[in-house]
């Protein structure tokens, strides 16, 4: 454990450890005897038979999969770029000190985290038509996820400013820079420095719900998969493939995610305190 983290919580002591081992080792027990079992059903019911898997063994059913895979990170992508600057936006606005600025950012974020992505989607596909607003198709799904993500993203880079130590700005002013200009060149670039590990993790999240494009015939990953198990027939071996795609992508972000907070931590720069995402009208009021 990281003495970066020690002043969190005490450390345990051998029979805390000798708990903690045997805790992980039987539920890697219990997990892999699940796994067996998942095995055992799907050889039992002949899913696991070689005639079943020799589909995917061939080129064009990966090249038409690779092209839902493609849908899918230009909608990510689509949407990382609109939110990141609307996120450091209503983050800053957030922490203004004009309050009409603060009460409009802070709405904002707190409805777009309340609202259910699905709904936002099912008003772009069903609502805005109605009143002769008709965007693309990949807009669809990007609009409400960019709706959704720049709140969290206002959220995380938030949490990044209010990590830094107060003077950073003191010194800023001292120096004669104005309270935006402050922001924007002295405390916001290393607030964002800070947080760009819990960035990256936002991501997956993000990678995940674009599956959501299925629902407005988006080509993505999963909507692909669902048009290729109605074609083959195939849908345990259809789905488990498009599962590892998405364990392959989504792995690989989270990779990226540990060894930036890695190296975050051996350059001694103190990790911002997880912000609360939990939507302000779903929290349990205190006792």
């Amino acid at each position: 454990m990281s003495d970066n983290f020690s002043h969190l919580y005490d450390l345990p002591g051998p029979q805390g450890r000798r708990r903690i081992l045997i805790g992980s080792v039987i539920s890697a027990i219990v997990l892999l005897g699940i796994i067996g079992l998942g095995v055992w059903q799907f050889a039992d019911h002949g899913q696991l038979d070689g005639d079943r898997w020799a589909p995917f063994l061939q080129w064009p059913i990966w090249q038409y999969l690779l092209v839902g895979l493609l849908g899918t990170l230009q909608a990510a992508a689509l949407t990382a770029v609109l939110s990141a600057p609307l996120g450091a936006l209503f983050a800053v606005g957030r922490l203004s000190r004009v309050r009409p600025i603060r009460w409009i950012a802070t709405a904002y974020i707190e409805i777009a985290r309340t609202i259910p992505v699905l709904l936002l989607v099912y008003l772009m596909l069903f609502g805005l038509p109605h009143y002769g607003i008709n965007v693309p198709t990949i807009w669809k799904l990007v609009i409400p996820l960019t709706v959704a993500n720049s709140a969290v993203f206002a959220e995380i880079i938030r949490a990044g400013v209010l990590s830094l130590p107060r003077g950073q700005e003191e010194a800023a002013l001292g120096l004669g820079l104005l309270p935006r200009q402050a922001m924007s060149y002295v405390v916001l670039p290393q607030a964002l420095r800070s947080v760009t590990p819990s960035l990256v993790s936002q991501l997956v999240s993000l990678l995940k719900d674009t599956s959501l494009g299925f629902i407005v015939a988006f080509t993505e990953l999963l909507y692909r998969g669902q048009v290729l198990s109605a074609f083959n027939h195939l849908l345990i071996q259809t789905f488990l493939v498009v599962t590892f795609i998405y364990l392959v992508c989504n792995g690989s972000l989270s990779a990226v995610a540990s060894r930036l907070r890695s190296r975050t931590v051996r350059r001694g720069i103190r990790p911002p305190v997880t912000p609360d995402l939990t939507p302000t009208a779903q929290k349990a009021p205190h006792a």
